[in-house]
């Protein structure tokens, strides 16, 4: 593996990067190779949920399933906060049974999801999938032990100039990810960009990914 794709919903099969490509219950490929399976409170279905939770814990029984997700909380968004509470919930249980990580979508809801693993005490590594918040955010995500994965809004942040830039070199190596998400790019040029603003080599962040992908994804 030179490079880990931590969040992606287009695979590329190419045999250099590790792709977690995002699945959902309903929509499922067994093609893929590598996959994360969840519900997005997006895309929350009452009349669907009982399937979509036995459909995802089947999956997570599966060595090709490295994560749930990307499951979470969105303030922004019509569906009820308290149904999306309740199935993030159930979700995270399912995660923490079968010992997988949990990829996770979060707006303007951090110190909820915060409070969920404390309260249902997850154990389980939890990433924050596309980060694009301030340093206050991410020091309190990284004090309750999640781990920050970068892409989108990093590339953005790097022509726009939105200081995420300044907030990602303070992250510590150990608790970081790379993805491409939805964005037009390859994984590479996350991983470049991510090491110019580190001012490391792209062989060091590639070694610190592999790291991270080993800790999380290839635990005993």
């Amino acid at each position: 593996m030179d490079f880990f794709n931590l969040h992606t919903h287009q695979g590329t099969n190419r045999t250099e990067v590790v792709e977690l490509v995002n699945q959902y219950p309903q929509e499922f490929n067994r093609d893929i190779p590598f996959y994360s399976i969840g519900i997005h409170p997006w895309y929350i279905n009452e009349e669907s949920l009982e399937v979509d939770l036995v459909i995802i814990e089947s999956k997570l029984q599966t060595e090709n399933c490295l994560a749930l997700g990307e499951c979470g909380l969105d303030k922004r968004i019509d569906a009820p906060f308290e149904l999306q509470q309740m199935v993030f919930e159930r979700q995270l249980l399912l995660a923490q049974k079968y010992s997988k990580p949990v990829v996770i979508h979060c707006v303007a809801a951090f110190q909820e999801v915060i409070e969920i693993k404390k309260r249902l005490n997850i154990s389980v590594p939890l990433i924050i999938h596309g980060f694009s918040k301030n340093q206050q955010i991410a020091t309190q995500l990284i004090g309750s032990g999640f781990y920050l994965s970068f892409g989108k809004y990093l590339v953005q942040s790097a022509s726009l100039g939105t200081g995420l830039e300044e907030v990602f070199k303070k992250i510590p190596e150990n608790r970081i990810f790379l993805e491409t998400d939805t964005i037009d790019k390859g994984i590479e040029t996350v991983y470049e960009l991510a090491s110019n603003i580190k001012g490391i080599s792209m062989t060091e962040m590639q070694e610190i990914i592999s790291r991270n992908f080993e800790a999380v994804f290839e635990r005993k």
